[in-house]
């Protein structure tokens, strides 16, 4: 069963959130907040799989919200993702930065809702490659990179997957572009994120666009 919580504002829109999830079989809303500070409260109450969390909320928005989330260690296996209004934006990427394993747009279609949540919850990375590339290709070159371990870190190996997982290649995926064994390619990717201390598989794209390792230019469409 994926536990989620849903923080939003707007109770109306908690609501529609709360009919549809509940509507699965294997997803069940343990708690609602309507602010940042009373998420991160029933974060560390609940421990849920996944956040869906507004960016824009009265005091403590979703971004300060996700980084405190995602500097407790005991909350390391909860996954945010962010609600927001306006589609691909700068908060995206401070969000991104600040720890959320990817973003909707609140009027996305129900089934993109329930696969996002899923996704999310399964570790993965709620980024398509090219809106990848779009976000970081319009703030990563005049933002100043977040403060992270070098890639030097990393073995040629590790380069390759994390070059590879900002592409938007899943693990499977990336074992047959390698010619491993997924369970190799899963192992090289946390290893990678180890090392650079990424909370998941977000940060790491967004540290390897930071990095130069991979650029919006030199990444093929998939």
């Amino acid at each position: 069963m994926i536990r989620v919580l849903l923080a939003d504002d707007q109770a109306l829109i908690r609501a529609g959130f709360r009919a549809l999830l509940e509507a699965e079989d294997d997803i069940e809303v343990v708690a609602e907040a309507a602010d940042g500070a009373r998420a991160v409260e029933l974060a560390v109450r609940h421990r849920p799989d996944v956040v869906l969390l507004d960016i824009q909320m009265p005091g403590t928005d979703g971004i300060e919200a996700t980084r405190r989330i995602a500097a407790d260690p005991d909350l390391a296996g909860v996954r945010v993702v962010m609600l927001t209004n306006y589609g691909l934006d700068e908060y995206v990427f401070d969000a991104l930065r600040a720890g959320a394993a990817g973003f909707l747009v609140k009027d996305t279609e129900p089934e993109d809702l329930l696969h996002g949540v899923r996704v999310a919850a399964r570790g993965d990375a709620l980024l398509s490659p090219a809106i990848t590339r779009r976000l970081i290709g319009e703030f990563v070159a005049r933002r100043p990179a977040a403060s992270s371990p070098g890639l030097g870190a990393l073995t040629a190996r590790e380069r390759e997957v994390v070059a590879l997982v900002a592409r938007g290649l899943s693990n499977d995926e990336i074992a047959a572009h390698m010619v491993i064994s997924p369970a190799t390619a899963k192992t090289h990717v946390s290893r990678a994120m180890i090392k650079l201390h990424a909370r998941d598989r977000a940060q790491l794209v967004v540290l390897a666009y930071e990095s130069g390792l991979v650029t919006p230019r030199n990444t093929p469409s998939l």
